[in-house]
């Protein structure tokens, strides 16, 4: 039998020589925001947001309501979307800054063998494993690769302009337009050009989720993360315009999405709708059928299958997504009854685990014992801080305090129609026993047939929880560490589990 691998490799050759099929292929671009949550665009209903590329393209495309990322965590989310495989699947990659398995193939590898062009502009913060003896390096997943930075302008989108005009003009294309908007620490203010963006947000004007402080400082922290959204919007406007002034607009499909939720507490890193659910806006005139929102269930990792479906690739054995072109054809087509999600080692120890039926959200914690605070990032931030402040004056909210709240439940339950905060936990409520229990046992079945594991020792904390300040390396006990599903090889197993 062939290794994974070898079966790969194969399957890049076929899709390279297979009949011609030039132009008429459909392009594909992926436009990826970096820690946006999906309610911060005006097309999601946020009127303080001033996204108006974002909303056209939601107008004349479709907007979906139920699309859920595998990771609210930065390269396992990335690696997650190139790969179509949860993060426990892809080995180490299941953990931030750590690469993906080296058998396992990056979509765009298959398409560049397959004629397109490939580029990559912006964040990468995606790696494979170093060869062994005996294996070969990855195919070259990319023609083209560049930060997206140039003097006076660090969005990552710097360059996206530059690169499509520039591709060779005889192939079909696909571009990874990954911006490092909205990442902390915010520069958007100090590089804000108004003839391009409009004028800055203003801290009076934006929308303070429940479970912020709603103060000044809070104020300016989020009115500098939406300027960096705006210079994301802005960009892809300039992109969009581009390819319609060289004709190939219609034929192009486009995503727009991120990573994970934005870098505030109770977003980033977080299993909840604020840290996992993304915006998803799909646009292709010749391509979808329809336009306007969607309620079908989606997951990040339904994008690469859908990527190598629309360029006439077969897909491979690795991917665990399913495509989404019969969404694109029928509004009431359904391609997923689940989607699952994971909250691994993201500067702190975790451990959890979701899944979500579009009506209800089931959360499973493994280390209760530790609060969700958020990532380091997130901690450093004036709004946690803030948060910190009224913790101190015993003035919390309920929704603020969970922030903080240790010990955890090990289960937590949600309606999210009638609860879209997620702040009434159903778990253990008579009146919803059945749906915990159903949930509980798919939750359960995609664990194992996917190879999910809890190892004996995770990944510990390297920043302080209350301050997001590094811990000093030598204090940090990390022998005998595995990441999820380590033990049982779960990066080799194709399984998709329930969907």
């Amino acid at each position: 039998m062939l290794s994974t691998i070898a079966r790969c490799t194969a399957l890049l050759l076929v899709c390279a020589v297979s009949p011609a099929r030039s132009d008429d292929r459909p392009n594909i671009v992926f436009f990826i925001a970096d820690d946006v949550s999906w309610n911060d665009y005006g097309c999601y209903g946020n009127d303080a947001a001033r996204t108006p590329n974002i909303d056209q393209l939601a107008e004349t495309g479709i907007r979906f309501d139920r699309a859920y990322l595998t990771a609210s965590s930065c390269s396992p989310s990335r690696s997650s979307i190139i790969t179509g495989r949860y993060p426990h699947n892809n080995g180490k990659g299941a953990e931030l800054h750590q690469p993906i398995s080296l058998p396992l193939p990056w979509f765009p590898e298959i398409l560049k063998q397959a004629g397109y062009y490939t580029a990559l502009s912006g964040k990468h913060h995606m790696t494979s494993t170093a060869p062994t003896q005996g294996q070969s390096k990855r195919p070259v997943a990319f023609d083209h690769v560049d930060a997206g930075r140039t003097k006076g302008d660090s969005s990552g989108s710097a360059n996206w302009q530059s690169v499509t005009q520039q591709r060779p003009m005889d192939q079909p294309f696909f571009f990874w337009f990954a911006s490092y908007d909205a990442h902390r620490g915010w520069d958007a203010d100090g590089q804000w050009k108004p003839k391009l963006y409009g004028p800055k947000h203003q801290p009076q004007d934006v929308v303070v989720p429940p479970f912020l402080s709603d103060d000044e400082p809070t104020r300016q922290d989020l009115a500098s993360y939406y300027n960096e959204v705006t210079r994301f919007d802005y960009r892809i406007g300039v992109v969009v315009d581009e390819l319609r002034k060289q004709g190939v607009l219609d034929n192009t499909l486009i995503f727009v999405l991120a990573d994970n939720g934005r870098p505030f507490p109770r977003a980033k890193t977080r299993l909840h709708d604020s840290g996992m659910k993304t915006a998803l806006v799909a646009h292709w005139p010749q391509g979808i059928k329809w336009a306007g929102p969607s309620e079908q269930l989606v997951s990040a990792i339904d994008l690469a299958p859908t990527a190598l479906s629309v360029a006439g690739c077969e897909i491979p054995e690795t991917v665990q997504g399913v495509s989404m072109l019969p969404l694109f054809n029928d509004p009431s087509a359904t391609i997923r009854q689940y989607a699952f999600s994971e909250h691994n080692w993201h500067d702190y120890e975790a451990f959890g685990r979701s899944v979500r039926d579009g009506d209800y959200l089931l959360i499973l914690n493994e280390r209760p014992n530790l609060a969700w605070q958020g990532p380091a990032d997130s901690v450093r931030s004036d709004s946690h801080q803030q948060l910190r402040k009224l913790q101190s004056q015993g003035t919390l909210t309920p929704a603020q305090a969970d922030v903080f709240l240790s010990p955890r439940p090990t289960a937590a339950l949600y309606n999210v129609q009638s609860d879209p905060l997620q702040l009434k936990n159903l778990a253990g409520d008579p009146d919803y026993a059945a749906v915990e229990d159903k949930l509980a046992g798919v939750l359960e079945r995609w664990m194992d047939e996917t190879g999910d594991s809890v190892p004996p020792k995770l990944s510990p904390d390297t920043f302080d929880r209350k301050t997001g300040t590094p811990l000093d390396r030598k204090s940090v006990d990390s022998d005998g560490v595995m990441t999820p599903g380590q033990d049982r090889s779960a990066d080799q197993i194709n399984a998709p589990g329930p969907r």
